[in-house]
């Protein structure tokens, strides 16, 4: 099993529930094609550094998971299909990269006790 990380922006123009509708499409295809999700983030509606498809902002999500590299390939076909993704970038990660991962996560988890 790899280990594999991948950010999407969705398009600014939908409503919060076709957001999240977007968000758990993806997490399906993931899990339906045999990999685990290990993190998913929703980091919210940021500006993009340049204008894509004439928006200037997106909705953000990370989702880092494991699994075979045949997931990554039925990942992809689904962004492109949909065109409420505007940009994705898919990654597999190596050993620092997961250690760096389980570090932001433990980090990220200690500052929201905090609160």
């Amino acid at each position: 099993m790899n280990n594999y990380e991948t950010v999407f922006i969705v398009t600014p123009v939908l409503s919060d529930q076709q957001v999240a509708d977007v968000a758990d499409k993806f997490q399906g295809v993931i899990t339906e094609n045999g990999g685990q999700i290990v993190n998913f983030e929703n980091w919210g509606l940021k500006k993009l550094a340049y204008s894509i498809q004439k928006k200037t902002t997106g909705f953000y999500f990370l989702v880092e998971f494991t699994g075979e590299g045949s997931i990554v390939e039925a990942l992809e076909t689904q962004y492109r299909r949909d065109e409420r993704v505007i940009r994705f970038l898919t990654f597999k990660q190596d050993k620092f990269a997961v250690e760096y991962s389980e570090k932001r996560r433990q980090k990220l988890a200690g500052k929201s006790k905090e609160e």
